[in-house]
């Protein structure tokens, strides 16, 4: 899951970075409407969480100009204007949630959980399987056969990356889009780490491996 920030505030826009990176999102971060309209083009965000107050061009026009071109992304208004005014304002300019600071962030994360079910059209997918592997997206359990697999936030990440694209071969540069954000250098090998840590949680163990390499391309999670 990769999150865009768009908030003036370093320290609001700081807390929510590392909020995301703790549960395995990847986070960037614009602090500004122009940077933010220019970052959400590029197509590779989830979702967005924007202020309205922003310099440049404010959250507003930031948000009528996305919908304007198309991008459906969802967004979420995360801002200190209260009203009831306010709030109509930013739904009508295409806002998908509205919530006001100060914020708690674990229910930001459900809402933003929330609307990512409602844009892929899928409300009943709190679970996804693949074999005999379950991940809930809920409780964030992992169960292979019925054992319990323990993985760090973004072992969690990936997993969920996988199992949402069964049979799919995904290069390392979508792994990095998707679970990283831009500090890492694409020429690492972090995605080779991580991935040989995650099979070594849920394919050690079992007869039948699940996720393969694709030598020269990238890895692909086989059901069948």
């Amino acid at each position: 899951m990769r999150i865009l920030i768009i908030e003036d505030d370093r320290k609001i826009a700081s807390f929510l970075k590392k909020g995301f990176k703790e549960v395995g999102y990847a986070a960037d971060v614009a602090e500004d409407g122009e940077n933010g309209l220019t970052m959400v083009r590029q197509g590779i965000y989830d979702a967005i969480v924007a202020d309205l107050m922003l310099p440049k061009l404010d959250g507003l026009g930031m948000i009528e100009r996305v919908r304007a071109e198309g991008i459906e992304t969802p967004v979420i208004i995360l801002s200190a204007k209260r009203s009831v005014d306010d709030r109509i304002r930013g739904l009508q300019a295409g806002g998908d949630d509205y919530m006001v600071k100060p914020f708690s962030f674990s229910e930001l994360l459900v809402r933003i959980q929330t609307l990512l079910r409602r844009s892929q059209r899928t409300p009943q997918a709190t679970v996804l399987e693949a074999a005999d592997l379950r991940l809930n997206l809920t409780n964030r359990a992992v169960e292979r056969g019925n054992e319990p697999i323990e993985l760090q936030p973004r072992e969690f990440a990936l997993l969920e990356y996988f199992m949402r694209n069964p049979g799919r071969v995904v290069t390392k540069t979508a792994i990095l889009e998707h679970v990283y954000d831009y500090s890492f250098d694409p020429q690492t090998n972090v995605v080779d780490v991580l991935v040989c840590r995650l099979r070594n949680r849920i394919d050690k163990q079992f007869d039948r491996k699940l996720i393969h390499t694709v030598r020269g391309v990238g890895y692909v999670l086989k059901t069948d």
